[in-house]
Protein backbone atom coordinates (compact mmCIF):
# COMPACT_ATOMS: atom_id res chain seq x y z
CA UNK A 1 0.00 0.00 0.00
CA UNK A 2 1.59 3.71 -0.76
CA UNK A 3 2.39 6.35 1.68
CA UNK A 4 0.21 9.04 1.60
CA UNK A 5 1.89 12.19 1.06
CA UNK A 6 -0.76 14.35 2.17
CA UNK A 7 -0.85 15.49 5.75
CA UNK A 8 -4.29 15.86 7.59
CA UNK A 9 -4.94 19.54 8.46
CA UNK A 10 -6.05 19.06 12.30
CA UNK A 11 -7.09 22.40 13.01
CA UNK A 12 -10.40 22.37 11.17
CA UNK A 13 -13.14 24.21 12.40
CA UNK A 14 -11.02 26.14 15.18
CA UNK A 15 -10.73 29.51 16.14
CA UNK A 16 -7.70 31.14 14.59
CA UNK A 17 -5.25 31.72 17.40
CA UNK A 18 -1.37 33.70 17.54
CA UNK A 19 0.67 33.65 20.43
CA UNK A 20 -2.58 32.89 22.71
CA UNK A 21 -4.44 35.44 21.54
CA UNK A 22 -8.09 34.15 19.52
CA UNK A 23 -10.15 34.68 17.28
CA UNK A 24 -11.24 38.89 17.02
CA UNK A 25 -8.34 39.79 19.46
CA UNK A 26 -5.67 39.14 16.73
CA UNK A 27 -7.85 41.97 15.06
CA UNK A 28 -8.22 44.38 18.30
CA UNK A 29 -4.05 44.33 18.56
CA UNK A 30 -3.55 44.61 15.20
CA UNK A 31 -5.64 48.00 15.59
CA UNK A 32 -4.09 48.94 18.24
CA UNK A 33 -0.36 48.85 17.09
CA UNK A 34 -1.91 50.98 14.04
CA UNK A 35 -3.36 53.44 16.12
CA UNK A 36 0.14 53.68 18.62
CA UNK A 37 2.55 54.47 15.48
CA UNK A 38 -0.38 57.05 14.42
CA UNK A 39 0.20 58.60 17.57
CA UNK A 40 3.67 58.72 17.36
CA UNK A 41 3.56 60.10 13.99
CA UNK A 42 1.22 63.40 15.60
CA UNK A 43 3.51 63.46 18.11
CA UNK A 44 6.93 63.41 15.74
CA UNK A 45 5.18 66.25 13.61
CA UNK A 46 3.90 68.56 16.81
CA UNK A 47 8.00 68.49 17.59
CA UNK A 48 7.66 66.82 20.44
CA UNK A 49 10.99 64.73 21.20
CA UNK A 50 12.21 61.38 19.47
CA UNK A 51 13.16 59.58 22.62
CA UNK A 52 9.84 61.35 24.59
CA UNK A 53 7.40 59.76 21.77
CA UNK A 54 9.28 56.42 21.77
CA UNK A 55 9.13 56.15 25.59
CA UNK A 56 4.90 57.55 25.38
CA UNK A 57 4.28 55.26 22.64
CA UNK A 58 6.30 51.84 24.25
CA UNK A 59 3.95 52.65 27.59
CA UNK A 60 0.81 52.84 25.73
CA UNK A 61 2.02 49.17 23.62
CA UNK A 62 2.73 47.51 27.21
CA UNK A 63 -0.78 48.65 28.32
CA UNK A 64 -2.32 47.81 25.01
CA UNK A 65 -0.99 44.23 25.26
CA UNK A 66 -1.60 43.79 28.39
CA UNK A 67 -5.38 44.41 28.21
CA UNK A 68 -6.14 42.95 25.14
CA UNK A 69 -4.49 39.79 26.35
CA UNK A 70 -6.43 40.05 29.44
CA UNK A 71 -9.39 40.18 27.45
CA UNK A 72 -8.56 37.24 25.26
CA UNK A 73 -7.93 34.90 28.46
CA UNK A 74 -11.02 36.29 30.26
CA UNK A 75 -13.51 35.71 27.68
CA UNK A 76 -11.91 33.77 25.39
CA UNK A 77 -13.16 33.64 21.58
CA UNK A 78 -16.73 34.18 21.76
CA UNK A 79 -17.29 35.35 25.22
CA UNK A 80 -17.23 38.90 24.78
CA UNK A 81 -19.74 38.70 21.82
CA UNK A 82 -21.97 36.72 24.35
CA UNK A 83 -21.34 39.66 26.94
CA UNK A 84 -22.13 42.68 24.40
CA UNK A 85 -25.10 40.70 23.42
CA UNK A 86 -26.43 39.97 27.15
CA UNK A 87 -26.19 43.55 27.87
CA UNK A 88 -28.49 44.24 24.39
CA UNK A 89 -31.54 42.35 26.06
CA UNK A 90 -34.26 43.83 28.10
CA UNK A 91 -34.48 43.66 31.34
CA UNK A 92 -38.14 43.25 31.30
CA UNK A 93 -40.87 43.58 28.68
CA UNK A 94 -43.88 45.98 28.99
CA UNK A 95 -47.07 45.53 27.97
CA UNK A 96 -49.70 47.79 28.09
CA UNK A 97 -52.30 45.69 26.16
CA UNK A 98 -53.60 41.86 26.19
CA UNK A 99 -54.10 41.88 22.26
CA UNK A 100 -50.66 40.78 22.22
CA UNK A 101 -51.59 37.97 23.92
CA UNK A 102 -54.70 36.87 23.11
CA UNK A 103 -53.67 35.92 19.60
CA UNK A 104 -51.26 33.36 20.74
CA UNK A 105 -53.32 29.99 20.86
CA UNK A 106 -54.87 30.71 17.40
CA UNK A 107 -51.20 30.05 16.00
Amino acid sequence: MPVSVYTINKGINKAVEFKGLKAQYIGYLGAGLIGLLIVFAALYIMGVNTFICVVIVLILGAWWFHYVYGLSRKYGQYGMMKKTARRMVPHRVISRSRRVFTGLRKR
